[in-house]
């Protein structure tokens, strides 16, 4: 997260840390499937172009990392009721 310029997020729904990993791969890209962020752009464990938590545990302490309270904002979505 130091070579270049970082996009910090959080994201929030059902499910959100286990549906990102998928998303992401597997931490070593050479295990990482081909349609995964980490199995299509990234050669090398300790050069990766995306993290993920991979616990909310560990989501909530990194969240802390980069924002503030006061900066992040819920967002729930109209259609959420019809879908969960």
């Amino acid at each position: 997260m130091s070579s270049g310029p970082v996009v910090a997020m959080v994201w929030q729904g059902l499910d959100v840390v286990k549906t990102a990993r998928k998303m992401l791969g597997e931490t070593n890209p050479a295990d990482s499937l081909p349609g995964t962020i980490r199995g299509d752009f990234c050669v090398e464990v300790g050069r990766n172009v995306i993290h993920g938590s991979d616990s909310v545990e560990s989501a909530q302490k990194e969240i802390c990392l980069w924002f503030r309270q006061s900066e992040l904002h819920p967002w729930e979505n109209s259609t959420n009721n019809w879908i969960y």
